[in-house]
């Protein structure tokens, strides 16, 4: 039997601190060859601007090969319809049996945020106790989630283009009791952040890298998985040590590499690790309390994996979600 399992049913299912860790446990496993992740696709056509990114991995932990299909359609927007979509399938590893379909959209939000929890924890400063918010949507609620987890975090300041968007993040992490300060600007945000997360769909860079301070901590979130598109600009990744979640990822559809080093001034040498080597104890993360560090995000599918497993299996001891037979 398959479970389908709706997004209102998804969100009540979300565990954050056991997808922080099931996150961190399969960015070991890919450091350590028992979790295969290549790097997508992007499908595409001439007649619009539209992607499609079939999203596949296999974890041995987890017992599971998924793929999850990405669809990015930034015309959507103009018509009020969400400019991503996504749907995630769970495959036994050990029989071939289709175990569940998901809708993609509470699960992307959470590993998303998980990871950069994974990636703070590997790489801030331990007793960092201000996060910096650039975008103030659901991925800034779930991110202000995941880093309390991780750290000590008392301060919050968070920058958006719309008033109403911070109104509502702010009533959203309302509950927490920080402090929380609406920012000017960008560069606002940036100077003050003890750890800063970069969560806007932005095209061209909105973060400069002469506003880094030493000891930062960047999570750079938010841009499209695409090669033209990046949050933060080429100063700034000059002046961090970069870590990714996947170095073939990142070389595919990684605008904020990719420009860099289409501009000659670094290579795809210079990162300094995945995560997963951070995690696995294989390659050193912070070196000091000077260094600015900075994981660049564009997300794989292993993180879907992880979160998956999780969501699946709580559907099940719960009882929700729908049974069909695909066979039958």
């Amino acid at each position: 039997m398959t479970l389908i399992l709706k997004a209102s049913e998804l969100q009540a299912l979300a565990d954050m601190p056991g997808t922080i860790a099931a996150v961190e446990r399969v960015f070991a496993g890919l450091s350590r060859g028992t979790a295969v992740q290549p790097a997508p696709d992007s499908l595409l056509l001439p007649s619009s601007d539209a992607r499609f990114l079939p999203m596949a991995a296999l974890s041995d932990a987890e017992e599971l090969a998924s793929v999850k299909l990405l669809a990015d359609i930034p015309d959507n927007g103009a018509v009020s319809l969400p400019t991503q979509r996504s749907t995630i399938m769970l495959v036994s590893q050990l029989n071939g049996e289709t175990l569940a379909i998901l809708d993609g959209k509470v699960p992307t939000r959470v590993r998303t945020a998980a990871a950069s929890a994974v990636a703070t924890k590997l790489l801030a400063r331990p007793g960092s106790t201000t996060l910096g918010l650039v975008g103030a949507g659901a991925l800034a609620v779930a991110h202000v989630e995941a880093i309390l987890a991780v750290l000590p975090i008392e301060n919050v300041v968070v920058w958006s283009r719309s008033a109403d968007t911070v109104g509502a993040f702010c009533d959203g992490i309302s509950d927490y009791g920080l402090n929380i300060t609406r920012a000017s600007s960008v560069r606002e945000v940036v100077q003050t952040a003890d750890v800063l997360c970069t969560l806007t769909p932005a095209v061209e860079p909105v973060v400069k890298g002469e506003w880094f301070q030493p000891g930062l901590h960047i999570n750079a979130v938010g841009s499209r998985p695409r090669a033209d598109h990046r949050e933060i600009d080429t100063a700034g990744m000059l002046r961090a040590r970069i870590f990714v979640d996947s170095i073939a990822t990142a070389r595919a559809k990684s605008g904020g590499l990719i420009i860099p080093v289409a501009e000659g001034v670094m290579g795809f040498e210079d990162v300094e690790a995945e995560l997963g080597d951070v995690a696995a104890g294989t390659k050193a993360g912070r070196l000091g309390d000077e260094d600015v560090t900075l994981f660049n995000s564009v997300g794989i599918g292993l993180q879907d994996l992880a979160i998956g497993r999780l969501l699946y299996d709580a559907a099940l001891d719960q009882g929700v979600g729908t049974h069909i037979e695909l066979n039958n």
